[in-house]
């Protein structure tokens, strides 16, 4: 297998655009770009998803991840790396899925919620972990388990998850975010989203001392 490892980018922040439509999604991204956002996620279950992910890889420069979010079946992942897509986002633990993500050497990040999925996850290949949905386990939850999972694991949290919660996730050993909703909301202007997407860069480098 040739499983990538996550990344080493300036911000792990990972901008979810579930429900962009291809005619509108260069000038998101690029203000997202601009605004200091690495990883860039659009969800399988947005209008033709896949001509958006390609559009976007195209224009994206390198080091920048773009990629796919609701990915369900092996074949959705073969697709994905056909576009270009390097970045493979899942609401689940799938096996096949993960394995197929491996075998392309694409970064995968599966949603789990309870030891048994993480140790699933990371046991195929999984090149960090999405706590997902965050809010419903919360900081203390996820502190639990970070205390048994091995220490190099990448923890990202989803799912409720705003500028204003960074600090509690931090302290509980999250290192990666994906913003939402409080990020893009569809019919949203690429305006609107640098204008949010500049809070929460400032935000997250504040909580990190940079």
């Amino acid at each position: 297998m040739s499983m990538s490892p996550w990344p080493r980018l300036t911000r792990n922040l990972v901008a979810i655009l579930r429900g962009v439509r291809p005619e509108e999604v260069e000038p998101i991204v690029a203000a997202l770009i601009e605004a200091g956002f690495e990883a860039i996620e659009i969800p399988l279950n947005s209008p033709d998803p896949f001509e958006s992910i390609g559009r976007a890889a195209r224009m994206a420069p390198e080091g920048v991840l773009i990629g796919a979010g609701t990915v369900l079946t092996a074949a959705d992942v073969r697709r994905l790396s056909e576009v270009g897509g390097r970045l493979l986002v899942s609401p689940n633990v799938d096996a096949e899925v993960l394995d197929a993500a491996a075998e392309l050497g694409l970064v995968s990040m599966p949603g789990v919620l309870t030891p048994t999925e993480a140790f699933l996850a990371l046991r195929h290949g999984a090149s960090a972990l999405k706590f997902f949905p965050a809010a419903v386990i919360g900081p203390s939850g996820i502190a639990a388990m970070r205390a048994v999972l091995p220490p190099q694991t990448v923890i990202g949290a989803v799912g409720g998850v705003d500028e204003t919660s960074f600090e509690a996730y931090r302290t509980a050993g999250v290192s990666a975010f994906g913003m939402g909703s409080s990020l893009y909301k569809p019919g949203m202007s690429a305006a609107d989203v640098a204008e949010r997407a500049r809070r929460t860069v400032a935000a997250y480098d504040q909580g990190a001392g940079a």
